[in-house]
C-alpha cells in the first residue's frame, strides 16, 4: 500500500524519497527520488508502510534514526497495523533520538490505497497531527485523532475486528446456502439490498463466488491483527467472544496453508 500513497503525495507536490526493500517497486513511483539504505532518508517526516513494527525495527537501528534527526526529521508515522504497546516501545525509541512518533494505521485496503479514500486512525500529539494533516489529506478521506500515540492502533484493532468478523460470517452464509442447494449469486444480490450489506461484502463477494483468493489482505495478517486485538482485550478487560471464534476460524485458515492468500480463504475452513 505504500507504492500508491508514495504516488499520491507526489501527485500533491510533496519531494517524496523512497526506500523499499525491492528496489524496482520504489523505482516505479515517478517523481521521487530512491535511496539504497533507510539511513539516505533525509525528510522532516518519515513515513514506516510495512506490515508491522517489527520489519521496521530490523531495517531501523538508533544510528539510524540519530542520522535522520540530523538530517532534519521530526515525526516519524507508522501507518502499520500494530499494537499499541509496540508504538509505545517505538516511541520511547525514536524519542531518544529526538524524534516524535504518530500512529497512523489505515483502513480501505489496496483499493482504497489506489484512489487516495483511505480511513486513517492517528494517535499523535495535538501540535505532531496538526502537522501532519496536510500530508495524510494527499493519500485519505476519512482522518480522525484518537488521542496520544497508540490511540490509532487500538482504533484500528477495533476497526479489524468488525472486518475479521464479518468477513467470517459471510463466509460461513455461503458455505450454508450452498450445503442448502441456494444460488450463492442471488444470496449476494439480496445481501446487497438490505441490512447485510457492507463495505467487505463489496470488496471479497468475488472472492467468495469463486474462491480465488488473489491479496487483498492477507490471512496471516487478519490473524495477526486479531491477536493484537485479543492481546488489548484482557489488557482492558473486553471479553471479545465473538472474535476469539472468528481468531480461531483464521488461525485454522492459515494452519491449513491459506497464510499468505487473500484472507477470505477462511470460507475454506468453515466447514467440517
Amino acid at each position: 500500500m505504500g507504492l500508491p500513497i508514495a504516488g499520491h503525495l507526489v501527485s500533491a507536490g510533496h519531494d517524496v524519497t523512497l526506500f523499499n526493500r525491492t528496489r524496482s517497486v520504489a523505482e516505479s513511483v515517478t517523481g521521487a527520488t530512491v535511496v539504497g539504505s533507510p539511513a539516505d532518508l533525509a525528510a522532516e517526516v518519515v513515513f514506516s508502510a510495512l506490515p508491522d513494527i517489527d520489519q521496521f525495527d530490523a531495517l531501523v537501528d538508533d544510528a539510524t534514526l540519530h542520522r535522520w534527526r540530523a538530517s532534519g526529521t521530526r515525526t516519524l508515522v507508522v501507518l502499520s497495523t500494530t499494537s499499541p504497546e509496540k508504538v509505545r516501545t517505538l516511541e520511547a525509541r525514536a524519542a531518544r533520538a529526538g524524534i516524535d512518533v504518530a500512529d497512523a494505521p489505515m483502513s480501505g485496503g489496496d483499493a482504497g490505497a489506489r484512489a487516495g479514500t483511505l480511513s486513517l486512525m492517528v494517535g499523535a500529539s495535538d501540535e505532531t497531527f496538526e502537522l501532519l494533516l496536510p500530508l495524510l489529506r494527499g493519500f485519505a478521506t476519512t482522518i480522525e485523532h484518537f488521542g496520544p500515540p497508540g490511540a490509532g492502533s487500538a482504533a484500528k484493532l477495533c476497526n479489524q475486528l468488525v472486518v475479521a468478523g464479518t468477513l467470517a460470517a459471510l463466509a460461513e452464509s455461503v458455505d450454508l446456502g450452498r450445503r442448502a442447494g441456494l444460488s450463492v449469486e442471488q444470496l449476494m444480490t439480496v445481501f446487497h439490498g438490505g441490512l447485510a450489506s457492507s463495505r467487505v461484502l463489496d470488496l471479497k463477494e468475488d472472492k467468495l463466488l469463486h474462491r480465488e483468493y488473489s491479496l487483498g489482505g492477507s490471512t496471516v495478517n487478519q490473524l495477526k491483527d486479531l491477536d493484537y486485538a485479543v492481546r488489548l482485550a484482557e489488557e482492558v478487560g473486553a471479553p471479545l467472544a465473538h472474535t476469539r471464534a472468528a481468531r480461531e476460524l483464521y488461525r485454522r485458515a492459515e494452519r491449513s496453508g491459506y497464510g499468505q492468500a487473500d484472507h477470505s480463504a477462511v470460507q475454506e475452513v468453515v466447514g467440517p
